[in-house]
This record gives C-alpha cells, structure tokens and sequence, in this order.
C-alpha cells in the first residue's frame, strides 16, 4: 500500500510519502527543496555520486511511522543540507522548517 498526505509544520507545506513493503516501511517526508527520509536513504551516494544534483537530504533510522521519522534525530545529512544549517541530531521536523 502507498500513502500520500500532504501535511503542514508550523504552517509550512509538505508531502508525506509511505509505503508498506514486507516487514519494512519505506518513509519520506518532502517539498520542493529537499527531503527527509527513513535509513533506506543513501546520504553518502548523494554527496558522492550524485554531487552535481547539489541535493538537500537528510535520514532517520529505526523510525517506523511519519510522526517517529519528524521526531528522531537525523542520523545523517547530505553536504548541500549543511549548507542550509542542517546537521546530524537534528530533527527531522527541525530539518524541514530549514528547508522551507
């Protein structure tokens, strides 16, 4: 199952994405700068890889639920996200508002 929501933190739009798979979730939460998203985020293909697309990411793990993934701290950031002042331990609700 997929699901879509749009949902709004501190008055500030976002998209909620979740998608059940077997035993797992795969979770995001984005706008049209960057996105947060659960320990299936690759951080180090972005900063390495995919340099050149100068993405603004940054992942959670052990979350299993949007509101898990909003509250824990992110465990990793890509190097265009520290640019905009988001860092490893934030929240990702924290993170979000700087990406808005």
């Amino acid at each position: 199952m997929i699901d879509v929501k749009p949902m709004f933190i501190e008055g500030k739009p976002f998209t909620a994405v979740t998608v059940k798979l077997p035993k797992t979730n795969f979770m995001a939460v984005t706008n049209e700068a960057g996105y947060i998203m659960c320990g299936a985020l690759d951080v180090a293909l972005l900063n390495e890889k995919l340099a050149s697309r100068k993405i603004i990411a940054g992942r959670a793990v052990g979350v299993r639920t949007i509101e898990d993934l909003l509250d824990a701290p992110l465990e990793s950031v890509t190097y265009e996200a520290e640019a905009l002042g988001i860092h490893k331990g934030m929240t990702g609700r924290d993170a979000l508002l700087k990406m808005s």
